[in-house]
Parts: C-alpha cells; structure tokens; sequence
C-alpha cells in the first residue's frame, strides 16, 4: 500500500509547516510553505516566523525532492541552501523529512519535519 501511496502523491497547491527543526535552522512551526508542481517539476513559496519570505524549486521523483531555497530572514539577511526530501505518508497526512544545508552563512548542515496542513 506505501508503494501505491508513493505513486500517487502529488504536492500541488499543498500547504505544510514545521513539526521539528534542526537549532541552526530557520524555520518554525509559524512558517507556511504553499508546494506546486507540474510534472516532476516542483516549487513553492514560505514565510512566517523568522522567514519574511523564501522560495525554493527542484524537483520530484517517487518519494523524494531534491531543491534549492532562499529566502530573507526578519534580520533582511538573504539565505540560501540545498535540500533533499523523503516523503511519508502518516495518518493520511504527507510528511516531509528533510536534510538541508546552507550554502550561505556558516554552510552547516540539519534536518526538518514538514506536515501538511
């Protein structure tokens, strides 16, 4: 059943927030992010909390994202990042286990819990 659950996810227009986040990250549970795709393309904005506004873009394949993001944080310093995405499915509600790292800033590495809402 995963595995047809897998083949049948589609993010487009999804809105998810953050269930956990790594300390060196930036986001929190008052950062929406609002997913579209087109194919295996994939997109999505997010703000909320310390993100004034971010964008990010890559793409799908099966269960897992592969992107980059940006976005400006409440200190109007400009971020940047690669991240790549697992997703579940729990309680009928997509999951997304992320691993990031910054490609600006420090260049440090962590991990997010995104849920859809």
């Amino acid at each position: 059943m995963q595995s047809s659950a897998r083949a049948m996810i589609n993010l487009h227009d999804k809105k998810f927030k953050t269930l956990a986040n790594s300390d060196n990250g930036e986001v929190s549970e008052d950062t929406i992010f609002h997913y579209r795709q087109k194919g295996k393309v994939i997109w999505a904005t997010y703000e909320g909390g310390e993100v004034l506004f971010g964008t990010l873009s890559g793409s799908i394949d099966d269960n897992k994202l592969q992107f980059s993001y940006q976005h400006q944080n409440q200190e109007s310093v400009f971020m940047t990042g690669h991240c790549k995405t697992v997703i579940k499915i729990r309680n009928g509600k997509i999951l997304l286990h992320e691993t990031w790292q910054w490609t600006s800033g420090d260049q440090s590495k962590g991990t997010s819990t995104l849920i859809e809402v």
